[in-house]
């Protein structure tokens, strides 16, 4: 046989083997599969806030947390896209039974997000643009890291909600996401992705910055004065929801927040 026919033979088979009707299990998976210029693979999505226009018009499989399995069956995938926070437990586990492929991406660090971003471009069929987007990620993480590294990082306190108080754990993307800020999750040596804490605990850390995902939570803060951050009217309402999604935006949205974090940088 000729190695030109091999080629092709084993390009066709690749294709056949690469997916043809996908269903993402988490808008974060929706985006990447944008941003690997397959879009128009998936035949369904799981909701979660606004859509892209790109898959404004294709079916719902429900929401986080709320999975419709009989509308994901009726759609016929061949690859699932898993983010397991997505999904509860026991449907997780139903979804185990069904033998669908499945692809699962929970990332820790950006670059576990980088390779993830190479993969699903594999399972897509889109390797070259997988490594592309990939390479293009890493190239601006980079930059990020070079301008904003400092020798003592800022300690960061990243708020999600008050009432109870929550963070991110050291195991979460967000809590790597602000090293390249030159800052430091002053909870990351908490493992839970979305551990409570308390507000003693807080006042203990005294962090120089207080991120919070929404504007409204900071305004408590302020009868704290002895903290750093309200010393210093570091009080800072994250700018970009990209940033709780893990897809290749992400670097977009960090970037801002590294922007408002060390603004002298």
């Amino acid at each position: 046989m000729r190695p030109l026919t091999a080629c092709l033979l084993l390009l066709i088979a690749f294709q056949a083997d690469a997916a043809q009707r996908v269903v993402s299990l988490a808008p974060s998976l929706t985006e990447v599969v944008i941003e690997l210029d397959a879009a128009d693979l998936l035949v369904g999505v799981l909701d979660g806030g606004p859509r892209p226009d790109k898959v404004a018009g294709l079916p719902s499989v429900g929401r986080y947390g709320q999975l419709d399995i009989e509308g994901l069956l009726s759609l016929q995938p061949d690859l699932l896209l898993l983010w397991p926070g997505s999904v509860s437990v026991a449907q997780r586990d139903q979804l185990k039974r069904l033998n669908i492929p499945t692809y699962t991406a929970e990332p820790h660090t950006l670059n576990e997000l980088a390779d993830q971003i190479e993969q699903m471009g594999e399972r897509l069929g889109r390797a070259d643009r997988g490594r592309q987007v990939a390479a293009d990620f890493r190239q601006r993480l980079a930059a990020l890291r070079e301008r904003y590294r400092r020798d003592v990082p800022l300690k960061v306190f990243y708020q999600v909600w008050d009432q109870p108080l929550y963070t991110v754990g050291g195991g979460q993307i967000i809590s790597d996401a602000l090293t390249l800020c030159g800052a430091r999750n002053v909870f990351d040596d908490l493992k839970l992705p979305a551990p409570q804490v308390s507000l003693e605990s807080v006042l203990q850390r005294d962090p120089d910055v207080i991120l919070a995902s929404d504007a409204a939570l900071l305004s408590g803060w302020n009868a704290w004065s002895q903290l750093k951050a309200v010393k210093a009217g570091r009080l800072i309402a994250v700018p970009d929801k990209g940033l709780e999604r893990a897809s290749g935006q992400m670097v977009s949205a960090l970037q801002k927040v590294c922007s408002l974090i060390a603004p002298e940088r």
